[in-house]
């Protein structure tokens, strides 16, 4: 019982016919650390300049005007029913010119159509109004 070590004489050695792959993965390798090293890292934070130190007390607390939207989509400020968005621009209008701009609450009916509220929102912003806050949020929790 003999094993067979070698080809055992003067033969010719079979022709490899695969690619040897190695050099061309070490290739990719370096490729590929060269490209990790040379892109720069990206931040994913927002810049913002806050202000310094603490700001002064307000000196009188603003005034605070409901607005209420109902479910068919009558306006109420301060409880007192608005006729007609003219009306409605005019308060506004009025609002944005004192001093001191009151607080807008903004309390919207569980049923109502978004599209009067958005009414609301949008009468308010094109008057100049930056104090507004929806309110009533606990009428929305099942």
């Amino acid at each position: 019982m003999g094993m067979q070590v070698g080809s055992g004489g003067g033969g010719d050695p079979e022709v490899m016919i695969d690619i040897n792959t190695t050099p061309l993965i070490d290739v990719m390798l370096v490729l590929i650390i060269m490209l990790i090293i040379t892109i720069p890292i990206q931040t994913h934070a927002v810049k913002l300049n806050m202000p310094v130190g603490t700001p002064p007390p307000p000196t009188v607390p603003p005034e605070v005007i409901l607005v209420e939207v109902d479910f068919d989509g009558t306006i109420l400020w301060n409880g007192d029913t608005i006729a007609d968005r003219p009306t409605l621009d005019a308060k506004f209008v009025n609002a944005a010119a004192q001093a001191v701009q009151p607080e807008f609450h903004l309390r919207p009916n569980k049923i109502v159509s978004y599209k009067h509220v958005a009414g609301v929102m949008a009468s308010a912003q094109s008057h100049g109004i930056t104090k507004i806050g929806l309110i009533g949020a606990e009428q929305f929790i099942d």
